[in-house]
């Protein structure tokens, strides 16, 4: 049953613990900074520094995890469908977050946003494709 849990909840939950333990509580101002403070520098063979902050952590993460879920979406299984219903249901709450809570009106949170949508997205139309498929096959 664990199959069924979109993986994009891991990277939501880890924005909504961070919102949550702002000395601000939920002020988009200190998310906004929470997410844009320099966690550590790497010199670049540039010669310039590239700042990396918890935003761009996140977000990398993030990138991460859509990539094991687009994998995930590929699969016919039964449980497939609970888990694009869950996607769906866990796009429908980042976007009523986004919209309503002042601490979610960022960059990052957008993003992650995004990511859940192209989630879901991916996983209506592989299912829609192969079911497709599977339809014309029975034809002939």
């Amino acid at each position: 049953m664990f199959a069924a849990v979109p993986l994009l909840a891991l990277p939501v939950l880890v924005y909504n613990l961070i919102a949550l333990t702002l000395s601000g509580a939920f002020k988009s101002a200190e998310a906004h900074a929470r997410m844009t403070e320099t966690l550590f520098t790497i010199h670049m063979t540039s010669r310039v520094d590239w700042a990396v902050s918890l935003g761009d952590l996140l977000l990398a993460a993030s990138l991460v995890v859509l990539f094991v879920e687009l994998l995930k979406s590929t699969t016919s299984r039964k449980i497939a469908i609970i888990n694009h219903s869950l996607s769906l249901v866990l796009f429908i709450i980042c976007l009523i977050e986004f919209l309503l809570a002042p601490a979610f009106a960022t960059s990052t949170f957008f993003l992650i946003t995004v990511m859940v949508l192209l989630d879901v997205l991916a996983g209506f139309i592989v299912t829609i494709v192969a079911a497709r498929r599977d339809v014309d096959f029975g034809e002939h």
